[in-house]
């Protein structure tokens, strides 16, 4: 069975958050999305985890279910996993330090004693869904695993540059520096908007820890932007757990994916003898549980992609940055350091080294990435939103009347949006939404798009239409307009 994950985002209690972000809109978007297992995140605030209790129920089995009152829906929701994220802000050696950890718990019951033990070290769990938590990240680690060792501890977005595990303002240069005596039990890392797999593979001590995506959604729409994709024999936090603990030692299966709430398909997983770490609680001669792909935002749309200064309009690839410095050529300032920057200073090899490829994802219509010289990893695909696609190619905001009437019609007629994006045949597409859509969509899935990496604050630009096409485009209107 493969499922479709989002197990990162926040609640209507977080900062900047959606006030529509409550158990059953999540859900809901959830299944517009095809998304079978959603984090329920912030359990940290005792006010949204009240709400997790009077919406959700649990079967023992580590998730959550919406409870079955729930008018909503009139078929079987997403499965739900406890998720928070704590912000750790502290200083070590000499430095101010910012770190974001999510942590994924199989029970309420472990989630009420460690917010407990949290709030006994002075941490103000009403004051944010994502809390500021004077504590370190080992400390966090500490609290966390002694309380239930099954939990999981997964360091969030790692390249962004003020608020995580490498970041280049307040970040550490290994896992080790960040945890402690914990690395041990950092099994994963979330590449967040900001970076994509294969800049993750080029730092040599996540060679033996999975790469995980999700969507850090703040509002219904954002959901499943990033995600990974599972394929296990039983959907129950432990399965989860051990796809994360146990990368992936076998290439991709070749498996048919039905997308959507609590989805399967027919896996030629075969059993497996191997010896596992006691660590992964893998049970020896069952199908393991495992990482397919991932799916991912372009990072260059980040902004801070690149080194530069926006003040400047000065922008710099790594390249450059290695050849001109960090200062500003212009004001003498010194530059914003970008994310790629520091995948460089940290990375223990190149990105030819990957030897990357791309083909298409077995049991989807999409190329996905690949590394020749790391065939273990799971491959990623590369996405852009539905609703995006569909505003850039006939015009309006992706919140458009238009728009949302023609996102409507493709998610109601294909069951969900990542069924549209991944399995509708371009011909199918057509014959609901038209061909200039389903050229789009096939454009995003051959990966033939336009790329303006962000910098220094300044979002990138991912188009999917050139110049040239867009010129066509408006003469062509132009065109029908006279006859």
């Amino acid at each position: 069975m493969q499922v479709i994950a989002d197990l990162q985002l926040h609640s209507k209690y977080a900062r900047a958050v959606s006030p529509q972000m409550v158990i059953p809109f999540i859900g809901l978007w959830a299944k517009i999305k095809g998304i079978g297992l959603i984090a329920t995140g912030d359990w940290t605030h005792p006010l949204w985890m009240r709400e997790i209790k009077a919406n959700l129920t649990e079967d023992g089995s580590g998730l959550l279910s919406l409870k079955k009152n729930e008018e909503r829906f009139d078929d079987e929701g997403p499965l739900f996993l406890l998720e928070s994220e704590v912000s750790c802000i502290y200083t070590q050696g000499g430095k101010g330090r910012r770190v974001h950890t999510l942590i994924w718990s199989p029970t309420i019951d472990t989630c009420d004693k460690i917010n407990k033990e949290l709030t006994r070290r002075g941490a103000n769990l009403l004051s944010d869904g994502r809390p500021i938590i004077g504590l370190t990240s080992i400390q966090v680690a500490e609290v966390v695993l002694t309380i239930d060792p099954k939990c999981l501890i997964v360091p969030a977005h790692v390249w962004t540059p003020w608020f995580s595990l490498y970041g280049s303002k307040s970040g550490f240069d290994s896992i080790s520096d960040c945890y402690g005596q914990y690395a041990k039990d950092i099994f994963a890392v979330e590449t967040g908007l900001s970076s994509d797999p294969s800049m993750n593979w080029r730092i040599k001590e996540l060679d033996n820890r999975s790469i995980v995506s999700f969507s850090d959604a703040h509002s219904g729409p954002k959901l499943g932007r990033e995600a990974t994709v599972f394929e296990m024999e039983k959907m129950d936090f432990n399965s989860i757990r051990e796809a994360i603990t146990r990368p992936s030692t076998t290439n991709f299966s070749d498996s048919t994916v039905k997308i959507g709430s609590q989805s399967s398909g027919h896996s030629n997983t075969s059993s497996s003898q191997d010896t596992i770490s006691a660590d992964s609680k893998i049970v020896v001669g069952r199908p393991h549980s495992t990482i397919s792909y991932t799916l991912e935002f372009y990072p260059e749309e980040g902004k801070y992609h690149y080194t530069g200064h926006r003040a400047c309009g000065v922008k710099q690839d790594p390249r450059e940055t290695g050849e001109k410095g960090t200062v500003c050529p212009v004001c003498g300032k010194p530059l914003t350091i970008g994310v790629m920057h520091r995948v460089e200073e940290l990375a223990g090899r190149s990105e030819a080294d990957l030897k990357l490829i791309t083909k298409e994802v077995p049991g989807t219509k999409v190329k996905g990435i690949y590394s020749k010289a790391f065939s273990n990893r799971p491959p990623y695909i590369k996405l852009v939103p539905l609703q995006e696609i569909i505003a850039e190619t006939i015009g309006g905001a992706p919140t458009a009347v238009n728009v949302q009437n023609e996102y409507k019609k493709l998610t109601n007629q294909f069951s969900n949006e990542f069924a549209v994006l991944l399995q509708t045949s371009v011909q199918d597409i057509t014959k609901v939404s038209g061909e200039k859509i389903a050229q789009a969509v096939q454009k995003v899935r051959e990966g033939d798009i336009v790329i303006d990496p962000g910098y220094d604050g300044v979002f990138g630009v991912v188009k999917i239409w050139g110049e040239k096409e867009e010129k066509k485009q408006t003469d062509d209107k132009k065109q029908l307009s006279l006859l």
